[in-house]
């Protein structure tokens, strides 16, 4: 059996010959991390403790799965019951872990403005539509009329 021809297009920088900056950069790993930290967190919680968690929760994951979670070595975004599985065992909030999925496995950065009603996203909206100097109009409106009520 032959080996292949060399590909010309095809990177071959190791991670080992780059920056640790930019391997962290290349690497999203936010749910991975969050497994790790919280079986390092101090309080000893082992990755087999974490699979009780999940089981008890009613979203049983095994421990083989938490260890390759933790490792950065599953490939595939975990579907809404291993989310579950996963906000239980490690003991953080359900959209903790979706959006720590999110940007490990689809690059998902958030822009959404969560917890304000319909008034205030449109004016955000509206306000991020605008060049730079307009919003800066803007701010001094803002800033202005807040002044003037505390001095009312």
């Amino acid at each position: 059996m032959e080996a292949p021809a060399p590909n010309p297009t095809r990177d071959t920088t190791s991670r080992d010959q780059l920056p640790d900056d930019l391997v962290r950069d290349m690497d999203r790993d936010d749910l991975s991390r969050l497994v790790r930290e919280v079986n390092d967190d101090g309080r000893g919680v082992s990755l087999q403790q974490m699979a009780d968690r999940a089981e008890a929760a009613g979203w049983p994951l095994s421990k083989s799965y938490f260890q390759k979670m933790a490792a950065n070595s599953i490939s595939a975004a975990p579907n809404g019951d291993r989310l579950r599985g996963l906000a239980a065992a490690t003991q953080k909030p359900l959209d903790v872990i979706t959006r720590a999925a999110a940007i490990q496995y689809l690059d998902y950065r958030a822009t959404e403005l969560a917890g304000y009603d319909e008034d205030i996203r449109v004016i955000v909206a509206h306000l991020a539509g605008m060049e730079k100097s307009e919003r800066r109009r803007w701010q001094a409106m803002i800033e202005a009329d807040e002044r003037a009520k505390r001095e009312e």
